[in-house]
């Protein structure tokens, strides 16, 4: 129940700020979807569960024109089982494809409320509370407005810290551009 409820206060904050935001040019896009949790990919599979995922992606200032323009970003991924859960800031650059498809990269740092070190054998020990995060995105624009995108995500510490399990998500998500 407190996932479900922090899950919709998300949700509900995300998207009456993107939209309060979006007429002065801020915000340009709002996504939104549903994540396998801690798949086996690039880590190995301990923790379960769904997710529950928000992001806002807002205009990219000029400044960043220099490395292609990025759009920064800001988002949240709730574990609906109570494992872990975490937000993020970083960058999302987008290139557009033939044929209404488009890829994106992105990169940043997430703050999670995981276990640092743990002997127990369905949580990760991902040892430092602030990770990197990279990740990417295939999608199709459904509209011009709206588009639907399959996105994987990889959170670890890089090895700065010990341990380094890392957590691979990856889900589905629609989008709305402003």
């Amino acid at each position: 129940m407190k996932a479900f409820k922090a899950t919709l206060i998300l949700l509900v904050v995300l998207f009456t700020a993107s939209s309060a935001i979006a007429e002065g040019d801020i915000v340009s896009e709002i996504r939104g979807g549903v994540y396998a949790h801690d798949i086996s990919f690039w880590s190995f599979n301990r923790e379960s569960g769904t997710d529950v995922n928000g992001e806002v992606l807002f205009v990219s200032p000029s400044w960043l024109e220099a490395v292609w323009a990025p759009r920064p970003h800001i988002g949240a991924t709730v574990n609906t089982s109570g494992n872990t859960s975490h937000a993020y800031t970083g960058l999302t650059w987008e290139w557009m494809l033939p044929a209404d498809f488009f890829i994106d990269v992105n990169l940043g740092l997430s703050v999670h409320n995981g276990y640092l070190n743990t002997t127990k054998d369905d949580r990760k020990s991902l040892g430092s509370p602030v990770l990197f995060r990279v990740g990417g995105a295939f999608g199709y624009n459904l509209t011009e407005k709206v588009n639907i995108s399959i996105q994987y995500e990889h959170m670890s510490n890089a090895y700065i810290a010990n341990p380094n399990e890392g957590m691979d998500n990856a889900g589905i998500r629609l989008g709305y551009r402003f």
